[in-house]
């Protein structure tokens, strides 16, 4: 056996959404270094064609399509579309996000609490459910979440963020038991503090930064690119008996120093 076969993702058509920027970028970047055909999708169509274009020039095949993943008729879209460039969808990556609101959980504006819980989760289901189909047909297919270990563990002012990124690791568990007699897997990366737009209050303030990193035991924040591989890992037939699962990438924030 080759394991570097295991890892090819050669005519396999990826979906990236929130892959503008960070996370989302770095995983379609790394989907498309594997072989797969990436759409970039954003709510931004200048944002998504700027990293098709680079993709492309880089020699892979990658498609930039703007979808406000809040907006239902938009991602039945982004799907239509996707078909249409490269066939039916392989892998799903839900990477989008947001995060309205910082602060305590008796000031939480409902309003901004249901457009996370929209962005957030509500999306993921919907474009999960719209993918499921060509999956089932294919008899195969990955659907990997973003979640957080704001999902896993407390911290204040993120109460609306931390119960969305929650509910998304029970969304994994949920969808794998019901999905796995159809060969579609389904798994949930949660992301330790990483350097992007998002996490920009937490790195841009040079104390806050440094009282943050004393608590990782690797001593810093994840960059972007870092939590490529596993998603390529998860996409790949190198994680064929992988599903439902829940992984961790924290730099050993979670464990909690020794000392």
């Amino acid at each position: 056996m080759d394991i570097r076969a295991l890892f090819d993702l050669t005519g396999k058509t990826a979906i990236v959404t929130g892959a503008s920027k960070g996370i989302g970028k770095a995983i379609a970047l790394g989907l498309a270094q594997a072989g797969a055909q990436v759409v970039v999708s954003s709510r931004n169509q200048e944002a998504v064609d700027e990293v098709a274009t680079e993709l492309r020039t880089a020699g892979h095949r990658a498609q930039g399509i703007a979808c406000h993943v809040g907006d239902k008729d938009q991602l039945a879209s982004l799907v239509q579309q996707t078909n249409g460039h490269f066939g039916p969808v392989d892998i799903l990556v839900n990477n989008a996000a947001t995060n309205p609101f910082f602060g305590p959980i008796e000031e939480l504006d409902m309003g901004a609490f249901q457009k996370t819980m929209n962005i957030n989760l509500e999306a993921a289901i919907l474009l999960s459910n719209l993918v499921y189909p060509q999956m089932k047909a294919s008899g195969e297919g990955s659907i990997i979440h973003i979640s957080s270990i704001e999902g896993i563990h407390a911290s204040a002012l993120f109460s609306a963020y931390n119960v969305s990124k929650a509910a998304l690791i029970m969304l994994t568990k949920n969808q794998a038991a019901e999905w796995g007699k159809d060969k579609v897997r389904v798994n949930v990366i949660c992301p330790g503090f990483v350097k992007t737009k998002l996490s920009k209050m937490l790195w841009s303030n040079e104390n806050v930064h440094n009282r943050l990193i004393e608590k990782i035991p690797l001593g810093r924040m994840a960059e972007p690119e870092e939590m490529a591989g596993l998603a390529v890992f998860l996409a790949s037939k190198a994680s064929s008996y992988m599903t439902g699962s829940t992984l961790v990438q924290d730099g050993g924030l979670l464990n909690g120093p020794i000392l």
